[in-house]
Parts: structure tokens; sequence; C-alpha cells
């Protein structure tokens, strides 16, 4: 790999968090256009802001490093807001939905539904009848889903494009969420694989490949090259063994992002020079097939800021809290109800102050505890009025949290 194609994979230096610009006077740049002018452009707070060229040059990186046999595909369910796939789908090389609500945001970018794939356990009828009438892969995970299918099907007379999702005999070492190993609800149990396939081969299905997904949030490169290998080396086994065509190897993602001064960056360049390797042999046995790695946070997590106000500063026995507009039911993740089995604040600033600091909690207006977006945290001293800036939050931010509750104001989103 060049150096000068290496170097955005290079983690930024500690504290910087993903290297935010900001002007001299404090204010962080989006856009950049200085944080308050573009809340004042987008309505006010809270808010969600995504920065575009951010996630041009991520993936731009990736596509640049990765070797041309290794597609990019974009995980919807990471961030589905509309104009943000939009942009997503004149980058990657096809979007992957769990959804038909996601399959309806995908589709109409004019993305090819050759590109378009729908993984997750419980499609509903309905839910495979769109994606069957769409053209798209369907990742089936179970045998009902073949059934169904095959019966939508035969009444149409053009077999469901599939592949199978299988629950790996291993988990990914070190992930913040495990999707394979021991019993799970996703995909089928590779050792009923060899019965599934015949059942896909008495239907007529045309069968395309096979999507592994072991995991996700995973900053240990080993672990994931692991991971990778394993799986590779399955679906050979697999094809050669159940004499099955592999067109396409979706080996899922698992890339993860930091989001507290002591995670350590996944060094990804490891990950994609032995990715391009991997590819490179799969494709020396099998000429046709297509490796396929699917990405959402790690695309868009370090791209979006959430943004809300301090509407008051309030002190009770020495601690001192700021109080926002914003809250859990915006950003469930910060507030680590969302997976944290430790809760640690996601990284917080205050914008525009660059003077003395103090320890203050960031709290919502919702009549719980659970609003807390940053529990005890070193911040620039902050008034009524300052804009509190949750960085990292590109992924599973509004999409991802409970914006009903309690009736509050939804917040905002805008790609900027």
């Amino acid at each position: 790999m060049e150096a000068a194609e290496a170097a955005w994979l290079e983690p930024h230096e500690s504290g910087t968090w993903s290297g935010w610009p900001r002007n001299e006077t404090g204010e962080f740049l989006v856009g950049g256009q200085p944080l308050s002018q573009v809340v004042d452009a987008v309505g006010g707070t809270p808010c969600y802001l995504y920065d575009r060229r951010r996630i041009t040059e991520r993936v731009q990186g990736l596509r640049r490093a990765l070797s041309p046999i290794v597609r990019i595909h974009y995980a919807i369910k990471a961030n589905p807001m509309p104009a943000l796939v939009c942009h997503f789908a004149g980058l990657a090389d096809g979007l992957d939905v769990a959804s038909a609500g996601e399959l309806r945001v995908a589709l109409d970018t004019g993305k090819s539904p050759k590109h378009i794939s729908f993984a997750g356990p419980g499609k509903s009828e309905r839910e495979l009848k769109q994606a069957h009438a769409a053209g798209i892969l369907i990742n089936v995970e179970s045998f009902r889903d073949v059934r169904l299918l095959a019966e939508i099907s035969d009444s149409t007379g053009q077999p469901a494009r599939v592949s199978v999702r299988v629950n790996l005999p291993f988990t990914l070492r070190a992930s913040g969420m495990k999707m394979s190993g021991g019993a799970q609800q996703f995909g089928v149990d590779a050792e009923l694989l060899p019965e599934l396939i015949g059942e896909i081969k008495h239907a007529g299905l045309d069968f395309e490949g096979f999507h592994l997904f072991a995991g996700s949030q995973n900053l240990r490169a080993d672990a994931i090259i692991e991971a990778q290998s394993r799986s590779c080396e399955l679906a050979l086994h697999w094809a050669e063994k159940l004499n099955v065509p592999l067109r396409s190897l979706n080996l899922g993602g698992g890339f993860g992002i930091p989001y507290t001064p002591s995670d350590k960056p996944l060094e990804v360049h490891a990950v994609i020079e032995h990715l391009n390797t991997l590819a490179e042999h799969a494709r020396a046995q099998r000429p046709e097939m297509e490796v396929v790695i699917e990405l959402g946070r790690y695309l868009v997590g370090e791209a979006g800021l959430y943004v809300c106000r301090v509407i008051e500063r309030k002190v009770s026995r020495g601690q001192v809290f700021l109080v926002t507009d914003g809250g859990m039911h915006h950003h469930l993740a910060a507030s680590g109800n969302f997976g944290q089995v430790i809760r640690k604040n996601y990284p917080v600033a205050i914008n525009g102050r660059q003077g003395p600091t103090e320890v203050a909690s960031v709290v919502g207006p919702l009549c719980t505890p659970l609003d807390l977006l940053a529990d005890k945290a070193q911040l620039a001293t902050a008034t009524e009025g300052d804009l509190v800036v949750v960085l990292q939050s590109g992924a599973y931010g509004r999409s991802a949290s409970p914006r009903g509750f309690l009736g509050h104001p939804d917040a905002l989103e805008a790609l900027v």
C-alpha cells in the first residue's frame, strides 16, 4: 500500500477525536462552517449534523486501499437518514438493508437492485414479497424464509435471488456485539446448512452465496483478520462440498471506532492488507466470486455530531449540572443505555469554549436519572446558551433512540 493511500488510515492524535477542526474562536467546523451558523441554518437544537466531506474521504480512502475485487457495502441500519443514504449510494458499491422501510430508502437512491441486499431475522411475508419484487438479494436466515420464497417464486415464475446467512461455529473475539457462535437468532446454524441448501435447490431459488457476519464494533485487527480467514475458508469448503455457486461472499464488517480516550483505534491498514490477499486467494479458486465487506459504524460514526444547548446551569451540593434541551431520547447510546455494560462517556465538548475547565455532568430535560449525556466530565466552563457537542455520533444515534419518550420535541438532522 502506498504511503499516500495509507495516510487516511492512521489514527489521529489522542484527544483530537478524529480530527474535528475548530476555528480560531474554538468553534467546531462542520462542512467548513462554524457550528453555531450551521445550527441556525438547520433550525436550531437539538440536532444531528453529518459532514459529507468526512464520509466521502472515509469511503474513497477505503476504496483506494482495497483490491478492486472487494466491494464496499453501506449498512443502512447504522444511519438511515435518506439524504445520507443517497450520498452513500454514489460512493459505496452496494447497500444493505434490514427492513422494508430501509429497502424503500435504498431503492429511492436509484441504486441498482443488483447491489442491494436484505438481512435480518423475522422477515415478514410482505417484506419478502417486496424484496423479491424489487429484485434484490435476500439473505435467508431460516427454513421458513426458504419456504415462503419458494411460494412467492412459484407464484411469479421468477426465482428469488438468495444467499444464506450462516450462524458460524465461532465468535468474533473482542466484539462489542457478538452475532455468531452458540445459540443465535441470526442465520442458520452451520450444521444445518446441507439440509437448507437441499431445500433451496429443490425450490429452484437463485442461490448466490453466503452472508457471514460474526460481530460488530471490534477494535482488534487480529480478531477481525482471524474471523475473515475462517469465514472465507468455511465458505469455500461449503461451496465445494455442497456443489453450489459462490458468486457472493459477504464477510460482514466488525470494524470499530474509538469512543473513549482509552480505546485504541483499529489498525485498519492491517485488516485491509490481509483482506486483499484473502480475496485474491479466494478468487483464484472461485473466479466468479465477489467479496463484500458490510460496514456501517466505521463509515459514518466519526462523521456525525449531536448538538444540544444548555438551558440551565445548576449546582447541586457542589456538583455542576448542565441541563440541556437534548438527551437520551435522542441519543440513547451516549447515555450508556444501548449495550454498554459499564457506562463510559462519549467524547463531549463545549463549542467555542477554550478557557478554564471544570467537572460537570451534562443532562437532559427528561424526568429520569438515566437522562445523562456526560457524567462528571472535564469540560470547558459553560453557561446558559452554550452548545454542547457529542462527538462520534454519526451511527446508531437518532434512529436507535426512544424519540417519543415523554413527548419532548424530536431532534433535527442535516447532511452538511
